[in-house]
């Protein structure tokens, strides 16, 4: 499978398309304003205590308050709050990265109210974005990504992810860590670190052991935030590069030069793969990726032979409603068709569901099937298409009124694009000059073009149905008006223009309306 990352600047930052085969799976925004973002690790202040959720309000400098429950607290929340406390008192021994705390771990059914008291300031970390009226998503199980691994402060095991099957490779990566790993520090290996060598996986190890040392840092310094998260795109890079990609196009210079030093820091064997777009087209455009994003995002999307989808959202769910068209015409092919349909449809919503970003619990109303074996099929055909979703979910089979029931990590909320456009003749208004006028309304146009701007030429592009009226007979408008106006006059005809839309160009090609 071909894989590219497709850069693009924007007023607000950055777009970020994933492609595979070509096909855009995945949309991201980097927007330069946002200054909390994912991933980020806060010095909070607890605000307001909750026993009937049990939970608590941060205030993280936000304008809602975070929210932070009881099981996000960490099993180890008690050495972690004793370890800030004695950096915000300046009682840390020099180069101090953890010492042995042994405060006992929280229970599973412990209160928060016990554990927390208002004003009180703890360390706590974003886990997900503010979605509707909610604001971010809090935990103080703080942990650290890198390329290869995640580093836990405070944990005590070293885990491998299981993706990584071959029980050989599972020892070589847990002995090479227990060499450099200090103590109170937990970690999990992640997939990208199968097979790679020693000095890769160390170095990553001591990027991220650095980036700890920054943290008590600002603690020290009683800093509200004491780490960010990489940018957006270096961590889509830090999370999807593998063997499979073949190219980063980026059209930011400033971007461009980030992500070359982060992937020598990584691997200089993939530099290679980043290319600056220096083209005045855009790469999204170049690429086909601004006209996907226009057919993906609307509420209908097309299958082949007629076949559809719509897409719904409520406060609870996004409901999928898949629909057959006119692709099912003999009774006697149905079951077959029926059968087809779903199956592509199960591929399009696990795109969509990418793509969108989509979370939270979602229903699929597929076309009813009676045979339990192809309520099968398209159960295990789903599974398939979201293997590579990165987010986690869950995916139950078929119910017997043949619903399709997933829930998706939620971490941020649902991308949504605009994909329709203003009406160009009405204006969004739902009328437009009669058909029957627009021959005046041509006339008018040359005669201000003749007596203000004195143009010899023009070229007056207009549809084909238009260009035939204004030519034909005897005389012609076109000779009535070249006539009148003393000026030479070529009529053009263009399927792009509207019924009653034209254009009035100069021998440069330059729209005369617009000067």
């Amino acid at each position: 499978m071909k894989r590219s990352l497709i850069i693009q600047s924007s007023s607000q930052g950055l777009d970020i398309a994933l492609l595979e085969d070509d096909m855009v799976v995945e949309f991201h925004q980097d927007v330069v304003k946002n200054e909390h973002a994912v991933g980020d690790v806060y010095l909070g202040k607890v605000k307001k205590i909750m026993p009937g959720l049990n939970a608590a309000f941060i205030d993280i400098g936000y304008e809602k308050n975070g929210f932070l429950h009881f099981h996000d607290l960490g099993f180890n929340f008690l050495n972690l709050n004793e370890f800030a406390k004695n950096a915000l008192q300046n009682k840390l021994k020099e180069n101090e990265k953890i010492r042995n705390y042994h405060q006992a771990l929280l229970r599973k059914n412990g209160e928060i109210r016990e554990i927390l008291k208002p004003d009180q300031q703890i360390i706590v970390q974003i886990i997900k974005e503010p979605i509707s009226t909610k604001g971010h998503r809090l935990s103080s199980e703080i942990s650290l990504a890198g390329r290869y691994l995640v580093l836990i402060p405070l944990g005590r095991d070293i885990s491998v992810s299981k993706r990584i099957r071959d029980s050989k490779e599972r020892k070589r990566l847990i002995s090479i860590f227990k060499e450099v790993l200090p103590p109170n520090f937990g970690l999990i290996i992640r997939t990208a670190a199968e097979g790679k060598q020693s000095h890769l996986l160390e170095t990553d190890f001591n990027n991220i052991l650095s980036r700890w040392k920054e943290l008590v840092h600002n603690l020290q310094d009683k800093q509200n935030k004491l780490l960010g998260e990489y940018s957006k795109t270096t961590s889509l890079l830090r999370d999807l590069l593998n063997d499979t990609f073949d190219a980063i196009i980026v059209n930011d210079k400033t971007t461009y030069t980030q992500l070359n030093t982060y992937l020598d820091s990584i691997s200089s064997s993939h530099q290679k793969l980043i290319k600056f777009h220096k083209d005045k087209t855009p790469p999204f455009e170049v690429f086909h990726v601004d006209k996907q994003l226009k057919s993906l995002f609307g509420r209908i999307i097309n299958l082949s032979k007629g076949a559809y989808i719509v897409i719904d959202k409520t406060e609870a769910m996004h409901v999928f409603d898949v629909n057959s068209g006119s692709k099912i015409s003999k009774d006697n092919e149905r079951l077959e068709n029926v059968l087809n349909i779903n199956l592509d449809a199960t591929t399009e919503i696990a795109r969509q569901l990418r793509l969108r970003d989509i979370g939270g619990l979602i229903v699929i109303d597929f076309i009813d099937m009676r045979s339990h074996d192809h309520q099968r099929q398209i159960y295990e055909k789903m599974k398939e298409m979201m293997r590579n979703d990165k987010a986690q979910h869950s995916i139950l089979p078929l119910s017997r009124f043949g619903i399709m029931e997933i829930t998706r990590e939620r971490v941020k909320p649902a991308i949504e694009i605009e994909t329709s456009e203003t009406c160009p003749l009405c204006k969004g208004t739902g009328e437009t000059t009669p058909a029957i006028l627009i021959t005046d309304e041509i006339e008018s146009s040359l005669n201000n073009i003749k007596s203000e701007l004195n143009e010899k030429f023009v070229n007056i592009r207009v549809h084909p149905f238009i260009k035939s009226h204004l030519i034909h007979g005897f005389p012609s408008l076109r000779l009535k008006w070249m006539l009148k106006f003393k000026m030479r006059i070529r009529i053009t005809g263009s399927q792009s223009c509207h019924f009653i839309h034209y254009h009035i160009l100069n021998k440069e090609g330059k729209d005369l309306e617009e000067l």
